[in-house]
């Protein structure tokens, strides 16, 4: 977005004064002794007449006028004040803005150096860095859901936090010293009402950001039919302005880990990756009603690569995907697997948005196991350097070189939320759940997020599948400079 004018009365033009001038503030001539009228020529015989007449008018009204002097010194100081006040509001609301290429004298404001931690949410202070969403879901998603306060969510039992005893050796498939050693989990689930939708959880960051390296160490993600839960940044009041980034999905039984980035018009990825930089492939897209026969068009298969949320060859909202290569890394065999880490770069001077899966546990690099077991502790704390950790399954070019300008993504903050059905799982459930389809359809097969809805509402076992469990969330960020 361009930086906002900036207005300033400072800009008013002030006159020039000489030391010895007054500036009246009415538009009449003034004189020695203070009163104001019309200098004419008097006969010697009708001065005193005057002079008399003159002492009445002053006895009936006061003077008309204030006279203020301005020595020039004065004003130069003044003005000079004014223009250095105006030079220190621009720069601080250009810096509260994040507008760095606007600086004066061509100075940036750029992200240098190693990553350096600036929060970790762990135990029992995880949901200290959250504000917990009350209400029914978006229009946009729709979810056959209510989203509860945590007080609510503390009396239902809907969050918790739990020691449980982790065996490192196996988990991580080496031998680190302690084989096993009690660790703290975050587990937030769902349950279902009389009236349908079910009661769940949606956390919404404190924290907002413009860049960064955000990292997630899961156990056990939510799975199974009609289950939609994310873990994704945005800006939702300036939605899709500000740019999303999903970084962990799940839909239905898909066991695939896929990246998306949902903006508005003018994000496109088309000839701007470099395909030696990623080990993932671009989501593809068909089916896409034809906008003259009006028919969907199932010959025709794109990659989706075009991030703008209203892109004509895409599924609405379809954004640009990357997809990982390897399956088991989402969903019920991420689970059956005990979980994996994703982390997701996001780093405007760079000029990319990258993204990693890491299941199971075993193939997380060390480096990055490292700096999550030592977070937050000053004196043994490991930086995460991503240089060490593979390419990316998912690559996406932003910044000036790009057919994506940077200011697609700001403002955003993370986004936890475990949905039903709804525009994307519930529209899927035809395709993705066909034994549920067999028992639970509504309008004779046409309508396949009521059929969804109808699967949540039969409070089938399977769900008790839909919860998160959670070591930590960990996000990083450059430290940020002045340069020119």
């Amino acid at each position: 977005m361009p930086p906002r004018t900036q207005m300033s009365e400072s800009n008013t033009p002030q006159p020039n004064l000489n030391a010895d001038e007054t500036r009246p503030l009415t538009r009449q001539s003034s004189i020695d002794d203070g009163t104001s009228y019309q200098k004419s020529a008097l006969s010697p015989m009708d001065v005193s007449w005057h002079k008399e007449q003159r002492d009445d008018e002053e006895e009936e009204e006061a003077p008309s006028h204030i006279v203020i002097k301005v020595p020039t010194k004065v004003a130069c100081r003044i003005i000079s004040c004014a223009v250095l006040l105006f030079l220190i509001i621009f720069v601080i609301r250009q810096v509260s803005q994040r507008s760095f290429s606007a600086l004066p004298n061509g100075m940036k404001y750029t992200a240098t150096g190693p990553y350096k931690l600036v929060e970790h949410h762990e135990g029992k202070t995880f949901f200290d860095g959250y504000e917990f969403h009350d209400g029914p879901d978006s229009v946009g998603s729709a979810g056959y859901n209510m989203y509860v306060s945590k007080e609510k969510a503390e009396s239902l039992d809907l969050i918790s936090i739990e020691t449980e005893t982790l065996n490192e050796a196996k988990l991580y498939g080496r031998d680190y010293g302690n084989e096993e050693k009690r660790q703290d989990f975050v587990y937030m689930k769902s349950l279902p009402t009389d009236e349908g939708p079910r009661d769940s959880i949606r956390l919404e960051g404190k924290r907002r950001f413009d860049r960064g390296l955000f990292v997630i160490d899961l156990h056990h993600m939510p799975a199974g039919c009609g289950v939609w839960p994310a873990f994704w940044l945005t800006d939702e009041t300036n939605w899709p302005n500000n740019g999303e980034i999903d970084i962990v999905e799940g839909i239905n039984y898909q066991n695939v880990a896929k990246t998306a980035l949902h903006t508005s018009a003018e994000c496109d990825m088309y000839q701007q990756v470099d395909p030696t930089k990623k080990t993932g492939t671009w989501d593809r897209s068909s089916g896409v009603y034809d906008r003259f026969t009006g028919l969907p068009d199932h010959e025709t298969s794109v990659p989706a690569q075009n991030c703008w949320d209203a892109s004509p060859f895409q599924w609405y909202n379809q954004g640009c995907v990357a997809v990982e290569t390897n399956n088991a890394t989402i969903g019920v065999p991420f689970n059956e697997n005990e979980g994996g880490v994703y982390a997701l770069e996001w780093d405007p001077e760079a000029g990319y948005i990258r993204s990693w899966v890491f299941a199971p546990h075993k193939v997380v690099p060390e480096n990055l196991r490292e700096a999550m077991d030592s977070a937050g502790d000053a004196d043994s704390e490991v930086l995460p350097d991503t240089s060490t950790w593979g390419l990316p399954y998912g690559y996406f070019a932003i910044g000036d070189e790009s057919r994506c300008s940077s200011d697609h993504f700001q403002n955003m903050r993370i986004v936890f939320n475990l949905a039903f059905c709804g525009t994307v799982a519930g529209n899927r459930y035809f395709i993705d759940c066909p034994k549920q389809a067999e028992l639970f359809t509504k309008a004779g097969g046409w309508d396949p997020v009521g059929s969804c809805n109808e699967w949540i509402k039969s409070e089938p076992e399977e769900l008790d599948e839909a919860y998160w469990k959670i070591r930590g969330v960990y996000v990083y960020e450059r430290e940020m400079k002045f340069s020119t």
